[in-house]
């Protein structure tokens, strides 16, 4: 915070709560109803607004200074009275920043609600943006998170080859998506930020979540991790299965092959030091007949949840967007999607890398569907 200028940040992301100090609590439900949240003062105290009954979820943890109650900041969690709930939070973060500060400057925020920022400039707060803060700090992972990312990716790697032991001809998706739910749980795995099971006519064109379609013989089937996993690491990789014990098709071959091929020669580009753009720029030519339905990036960052950067296609004439580099402690997703409006199928490969000192580990080592890699 000192180093980027930010003396006071006011963070109700529960995934950057967690980050900050190891505090959590009802992940999910936090992301939809803004009632707790976090005051961090650069070289001061960390002080978090829990629930009304929930303060004893963070009590003891060294990274937090003090808890208090939160206030209700959206209709429902404030029963009606946000505006009112806002302006009592307001002066009460105010009145803390003038003990720890001596006075009131900026305030970097991120997913507060707009009647807490109104409430927080009626205050006398300058509001900036705590994501360019919090995107900084994460892009870089420590040693003890890339040792939690790891057993991340055991336990999910465990889930995956459960689900997919158990995938038949016959059973719906969602069935099928319920045994990677239940065996992540079961190894304290948090949550899954997706439904992302696709089979037959549904991988294409790709993102239709799974549902109760009946997986029938021959189908591709795509599936995308999206797990948040032990101690909240999330967990980012995907493969394409094929239902049954029969040989893929010649179309199914095809489009395995170029996913497979886009994702190979996308991640021999990355290292330390290379460019986003130069990547960009020597990236995969996904063929024109697959061009329309591709991915929407080329891959993103990951942390406890996808992160900076979503690498962006460059495109010719247009000058690239992200000036920046990749460098040793980021976690990178490359991803590769290619569907064919003619077969109405498509194929989904994804891998989680860390960027070393020398190259990339890939951390995803979960095999291929050698049935469709092969000839």
């Amino acid at each position: 915070m000192s180093s980027l200028g930010v003396e006071v940040m006011l963070v109700r992301d529960p995934f950057n709560i967690r980050y900050i100090t190891g505090a959590t609590n009802m992940t999910v439900f936090n992301l939809c109803v803004p009632a707790r949240y976090l005051l961090v003062v650069a070289e001061g105290p960390v002080i978090l607004f829990d629930y009304l009954g929930g303060e004893h979820l963070a009590t003891g943890l060294p990274t937090i200074d003090e808890i208090r109650i939160g206030r209700g900041l959206s209709h429902v969690s404030s029963n009606g009275f946000a505006a009112s709930e806002a302006g009592a939070m307001a002066t009460e973060i105010a009145q803390l920043v003038r003990e720890h500060r001596g006075g009131i400057g900026r305030l970097a925020v991120d997913s507060l609600p707009f009647v807490a920022v109104d409430a927080l400039r009626r205050a006398g707060f300058e509001i900036t943006d705590a994501d360019v803060l919090m995107s900084s700090a994460r892009r870089v992972k420590l040693p003890l998170e890339i040792s939690y990312m790891r057993e991340a990716m055991r336990r999910t790697v465990g889930a995956v080859r459960q689900m997919e032991a158990e995938l038949r001809p016959g059973m719906t998706e969602n069935e099928v998506w319920s045994h990677f739910v239940g065996a992540l749980v079961a190894g304290h795995g948090e949550l899954v930020s997706t439904r992302l099971l696709e089979s037959g006519p549904n991988t294409f064109p790709y993102f239709q979540e799974c549902g109760t379609r009946v997986i029938a013989d021959g189908d591709l089937v795509c599936f995308d991790t999206d797990a948040i996993a032990f101690e909240s690491c999330s967990v980012d990789f995907s493969r394409t299965f094929l239902a049954g014990d029969g040989p893929g098709r010649p179309a199914q071959r095809q489009l395995y092959h170029r996913a497979y091929e886009q994702l190979m020669h996308n991640v021999s580009l990355i290292g330390p030091g290379v460019s986003f753009e130069e990547v960009a720029r020597k990236a995969f030519p996904v063929p024109e007949e697959h061009r329309s339905s591709r991915y929407y990036c080329i891959g993103h960052g990951l942390g406890m949840i996808g992160e900076y950067p979503n690498l962006p296609f460059s495109t010719p004439g247009v000058p690239y967007p992200l000036d920046d580099a990749f460098e040793p402690g980021m976690v990178f997703c490359v991803e590769s999607y290619i569907g064919s409006a003619a077969s109405g199928e498509g194929v989904k490969l994804e891998n989680q890398l860390l960027v070393t000192d020398t190259g990339v580990e890939i951390m995803s080592d979960y095999p291929f569907e050698e049935r469709l890699l092969s000839p």
